[in-house]
C-alpha cells in the first residue's frame, strides 16, 4: 500500500493497556499500516515482547493511566521519541463482577478509576499534541455503555461515562480539527471475557443473552475494524455492526433487562451463589499487584 493510500504510514500512535488482549491487536494492526506505536501499559516484560513483535519503531512505558503526573511526562518522552501522536487509543480497561452490595470497594474504584478516569488522564497528556497534528482520539467504550446488564456495576457505569465523556470531548476540539471517536465493541476473546466464563453466575448470564450477543469476537478481528476506523476518522464504530441498531431501542434496554433480572436472577442465585470476582482477568491480576502512583 502507498504512503498516499495509508494515512497512518509514518504517524505515531499511542496505545494504553497494549500489553495483552485487544490492546496487544491494536499495536500490531497499527504498526501493520506503517505507523510507529507507543505501548503504555502496567507489564513492562510483556510490553516489551509485544514491541519485539512490530514492524515498525516502538517504545514501551510501564506506566498506570490514572497517575495523571506520570501520564504527562510519559507523554513528553512520546513526543521526544516518536514524534507527536496522529492517534491515540484509550483502551486500557478493567473488570470486575457480582454483586454490588457485596462489591470490594476498592476493586469497584479501581474499575471506575482506569476506564473513565483513565481515558480522561489519557486524553489530557496528549491533546496538546493531537492539536498540533490535528489527530484523532478512539475512546473504546462497549455495549455495556449502552446498555447495562446485572454484576457488572462498576464496568458499566464507568463505560458508560467514558462514552459520554468521548462525546462531551468531540465537541469540544471539533473546531481544533481534533476527531473523537467511540468503539462500541460486545465480547471479545481476552483474557478478561475467558475469565467471565470461568465464573459460573457471569457465564450463565452471558448464556442468557440472545445468540448474536453471545458470539465471541477474535481480538485482531476487533482491532483491524477499530484501525480501519482511525483511518477515517470514524466519530464511532461498531463491533459487530448490529451492534448500531441498540442506539435506536437503547431507551428500551434498561426496563427489559430489569424485568429479565427479575425472573432469572432468583433461579441463578438458587444454583450458583453470586459472589464478588474481584478484577478479572490476567489484566487485572497484574493490575492488582503492581504499585500504583510511583516512578518506574
Amino acid at each position: 500500500m502507498t504512503a498516499q493510500a495509508n494515512p497512518l504510514r509514518g504517524r505515531t500512535a499511542v496505545v494504553t493497556g497494549a500489553a495483552r488482549g485487544l490492546g496487544e491487536a491494536l499495536a500490531v494492526c497499527l504498526a501493520d499500516r506503517g505507523a510507529k506505536v507507543a505501548l503504555l501499559g502496567r507489564e513492562e516484560e510483556t510490553l516489551a515482547r509485544v514491541g519485539e513483535r512490530l514492524p515498525t519503531e516502538s517504545w514501551c512505558w510501564e506506566v498506570d493511566v490514572t497517575d495523571e503526573a506520570r501520564m504527562a511526562r510519559v507523554a513528553a518522552e512520546v513526543r521526544d521519541r516518536l514524534g507527536p501522536p496522529s492517534v491515540v487509543v484509550a483502551n486500557a480497561g478493567l473488570a470486575e463482577g457480582g454483586p454490588f452490595a457485596q462489591s470490594d470497594p476498592a476493586v469497584w474504584r479501581r474499575v471506575v478509576e482506569v476506564n473513565l478516569v483513565g481515558s480522561a488522564a489519557t486524553a489530557r497528556a496528549h491533546l496538546p499534541a493531537l492539536f498540533e497534528t490535528c489527530g484523532y482520539f478512539l475512546q473504546v467504550a462497549s455495549l455495556a455503555s449502552i446498555g447495562a446488564a446485572p454484576m457488572m456495576s462498576a464496568y458499566c457505569a464507568s463505560k458508560a461515562g467514558a462514552e459520554s465523556f468521548a462525546h462531551s470531548l468531540r465537541a469540544e476540539v471539533a473546531h481544533r480539527r481534533v476527531g473523537v471517536g467511540i468503539a462500541y465493541i460486545n465480547w471479545t476473546d481476552t483474557d478478561m471475557i475467558r475469565d467471565v466464563d470461568a465464573h459460573a453466575v457471569l457465564r450463565e448470564l452471558r448464556g442468557h443473552m440472545p445468540a448474536p450477543a453471545r458470539k465471541v469476537y477474535p481480538a485482531p478481528y476487533v482491532a483491524e475494524r477499530l484501525v480501519r476506523a482511525v483511518e477515517r476518522r470514524r466519530p464511532a464504530v461498531y463491533v459487530p455492526s448490529w451492534l448500531r441498531a441498540t442506539q435506536l431501542v437503547r431507551a428500551a434496554m434498561p426496563p427489559v433487562v430489569t424485568l429479565l433480572s427479575r425472573r432469572e436472577l432468583p433461579r441463578l442465585a438458587a444454583v450458583h451463589p453470586f459472589e464478588p470476582t474481584g478484577l478479572l482477568g490476567a489484566g487485572g491480576l497484574a493490575d492488582a499487584s503492581a504499585p500504583r502512583g510511583t516512578e518506574r
